[in-house]
């Protein structure tokens, strides 16, 4: 016997019944609630509410939070790797990086969300489902809100590479080096550090 789930009954709550319905992706994403296990961005307009990485892909931004770790001590920063929203100044449109740095008084918008132009750097993850938006679209999104680095590690590609954006100007980031995985990589101002890519290449092929 094949069993089969019923529909959900959405319904609203006398709280939100007479409440005007969101006319906005933005006011959107602020009227749902809080969705454990589900990642919600706004991309080029568009709400998306996608599952959150396997664990391999979790780990990656582990491992570049833990090489990270000794320069966010020095430095009194705070490291995300995940599970923060980030704001981006102009459009207000909230994405969510694999991996923040920030220092420990970013500027937020509300409770939640760090002010991008305010982060030191974002990481993104390629995932197989994700590589337009992940090595396309949102490098563009953190370059438009004042990001001043975001590092591609991108697992998918054939050979494996890292790649690191930075000097940001109108929309765009002008400066772009890639190196394969499992080479050296200088992080630039304001992080300013050595990376070994190495450290990712035990991962990568389960990503």
């Amino acid at each position: 016997m094949t069993s089969r789930r019923s529909h959900a009954k959405l319904r609203p709550s006398p709280e939100t019944s007479s409440q005007p319905l969101p006319g906005t992706a933005r006011e959107l994403f602020d009227a749902l609630p809080q969705l454990p296990g589900l990642r919600t961005e706004i991309i080029d307009g568009r709400l998306i509410v996608s599952p959150v990485g396997t664990p391999e892909h979790s780990w990656l931004a582990m491992l570049l939070a833990y090489e990270l770790h000794p320069l966010v001590i020095k430095n009194g920063w705070r490291s995300y790797p995940g599970n923060v929203d980030v704001c981006i100044d102009g459009p207000r449109d909230p994405v969510e990086p694999d991996f923040v740095l920030a220092p420990a008084d970013c500027p937020r918008r509300g409770a939640r969300e760090l002010r991008s132009s305010g982060l030191l750097m974002v990481a993104e993850i390629v995932s197989p489902g994700s590589t337009v938006d992940d090595r396309d679209r949102k490098p563009l999104i953190y370059a438009s809100g004042g990001v001043p680095v975001t590092l591609l590690i991108d697992p998918v590609a054939a050979p494996a590479t890292v790649t690191v954006l930075s000097d940001p100007k109108e929309g765009e980031y002008r400066t772009s080096t890639r190196v394969e995985m499992g080479s050296r990589l200088h992080l630039p101002e304001p992080v300013d550090f050595p990376l070994d890519t190495s450290v990712f290449t035990d991962t990568r092929a389960a990503s």
